[in-house]
């Protein structure tokens, strides 16, 4: 379907793509919940007292462990690495639906462990666990997507992916203020609780839509991928044309590289240049330093003695909500390259710079502390509105169709194992147990801002309003990351089979097959 075509349609015709793709969308309301809840428990006194050690020199009388910190939060984002980086091998047998049917089961365990444990290692099992079941929702979900939603909103369904995360950690952070409360482990039991209530209607609703047409007609079945093109488009929508350049393009892939594994996101000059652009696009998130913000803002705003702290997360993780609700109205009418690179990251980097430097003149007083708290708005107002939704955009349609899975879930996985990273080196930085930087921790991200910021201005290329297909036929033209926006495409990948058709018969006549060949 080409863009010109698609425009005559309006966003109320597609109505039944847009409830599938807010079903989906919110498997990432889970994974925002589950940072909120974690990152403010790590604050509350109730949550410390069974987890922590007493510390009368702090604000609370009680903190926790610098390791302790560590594997709390990173022990999720290290089950999300492994399973996302898997999601070739599970796609491989398993449908989008499947997939995220089994991560329900895996947040439903997983929280009900972290619920009834006292005891350290099974806190460590259920966040272990939890995070499997988030590396397969933020995967599969983003995929289902990417294959499903008209060229045209595929922005807008990945937008939605951003504002789920956020406004579960809004919801989190929310409802870990006012259970701070309560004087005994109901503190932080109840907050569990509702991590329960979004993988419930998910794994309910997954029943009422069809499978990834895309991943079905990738298995050879175009006939039930028909039938979830009809399920998924308007009435009159062309579905038969849609479904023959899907067929048009996954023919000449496997006519030209036959194999689908790991090892084939590299072996060639294009599939490898779609597998780095799509790895950095989506590490590019990690390099603004939103894990640090994410995953420690309350007990950052508390050891900083900065008002209240959960109240401040309350109010930064609401901005946030707010800034992605705008994302949504513009990531259909501008590109990547300028919001992240132009806008995002220099914002980011700018805001955590000034974070630093106040804080090293003056350390612990009020007006710093209020300095914080404002340019933290700054910061999550840049980071979900011009840099989380697009990187993760990126991240899944720059890949090949043939190897989207193993691409996606490879840039998934090393995305995760740099926030990962982050989570586990965060404490050493922030902890006044350990180096004690605080604030000052904003001088290393703002070096890394600038390091993505040039990397998109050279590497990342604009498809915005592009197919999948349209995608394909510029890498597989060569195109230069600063001509995607301006290019005009041919249909070369419409005609891509009939070349791929004709090497295939020369290698057979040159193996000596020449006689089983038709003219």
């Amino acid at each position: 379907m080409s863009t010109d075509q698609e425009k005559t349609w309006v966003l109320k015709d597609h109505w039944k793509a847009m409830l599938a793709m807010t079903l989906v969308s919110s498997s990432a309301f889970q994974y925002g919940l589950d940072f909120g809840i974690i990152g403010s428990l790590q604050a509350m006194v109730p949550f410390l007292q069974v987890f922590g050690v007493k510390d009368p020199s702090t604000a609370l009388g009680y903190n926790i462990p610098s390791d302790r910190q560590q594997l709390i939060a990173s022990l999720m984002v290290l089950g999300a690495f492994v399973s996302s980086s898997s999601a070739g091998f599970t796609a491989k047998w398993v449908g989008r639906k499947l997939s995220l049917w089994i991560a329900c089961v895996g947040v439903f365990v997983s929280t009900a462990l972290m619920q009834v444990t006292t005891d350290i290692g099974g806190l460590y099992a259920g966040r272990l666990i939890i995070g499997l079941a988030n590396g397969i929702l933020m995967t599969h979900s983003q995929l289902y997507i990417q294959e499903s939603v008209p060229s045209r909103y595929r922005g807008l369904g990945i937008s939605f992916l951003s504002y789920w995360i956020s406004f579960g950690s809004l919801i989190g952070t929310i409802v870990d203020n006012f259970a701070a409360k309560i004087p005994d482990k109901n503190a932080y039991i109840i907050p569990l609780g509702i991590v329960h209530i979004v993988p419930g209607i998910l794994a309910i609703g997954l029943f009422f839509i069809p499978e990834s047409p895309r991943w079905l007609a990738a298995k050879g079945n175009f006939e039930k991928a028909e039938q979830s093109l009809r399920r998924l488009r308007p009435k009159d929508w062309p579905v038969a044309k849609e479904l023959e350049e899907m067929r048009t393009t996954l023919e000449a892939e496997a006519q030209l590289q036959s194999s689908v594994g790991y090892l084939d996101l590299f072996k060639n000059p294009i599939d490898r240049r779609r597998t780095t652009i799509a790895v950095c696009a989506l590490t590019s998130q990690a390099a603004s330093g939103a894990m640090f913000v994410i995953s420690y803002g309350t007990y950052f705003f508390e050891m900083a003695n900065v008002g209240n702290a959960f109240e401040n997360s309350c109010i930064l993780t609401g901005v946030g909500v707010a800034a992605l609700l705008a994302t949504a109205l513009l990531i259909t009418k501008f590109g990547r390259r300028r919001l992240m690179m132009m806008s995002g990251f220099t914002l980011c980097g700018i805001s955590q710079l000034v974070i630093a430097v106040v804080y090293t003149v003056h350390p612990n007083t009020e007006s710093s502390g209020k300095a914080l708290v404002g340019l933290s708005v700054l910061y999550i107002i840049s980071y979900n509105a011009m840099v989380a939704p697009y990187a993760w955009l990126s991240g899944g349609e720059l890949s090949s169709q043939r190897l989207r899975s193993h691409t996606f879930g490879l840039a998934t996985g090393i995305g995760f194992f740099f926030a990962w990273l982050t989570t586990f080196t965060a404490p050493y930085f922030i902890n006044p147990d350990s180096l004690n930087w605080g604030p000052k921790y904003g001088y290393i991200w703002t070096g890394a801002c600038v390091a993505a910021g040039l990397w998109i201005f050279f590497f990342l290329p604009e498809v915005k309003d592009r197919t999948l297909e349209e995608i394909d036929e510029m890498f597989e033209a060569r195109i230069p990351a600063r001509k995607f926006r301006k290019y005009h495409c041919t249909g070369t990948h419409v005609v891509l089979a009939e070349k791929a058709a004709v090497q295939h018969v020369e290698e057979r006549i040159g193996n000596g097959e020449s006689a089983h060949v038709k003219a």
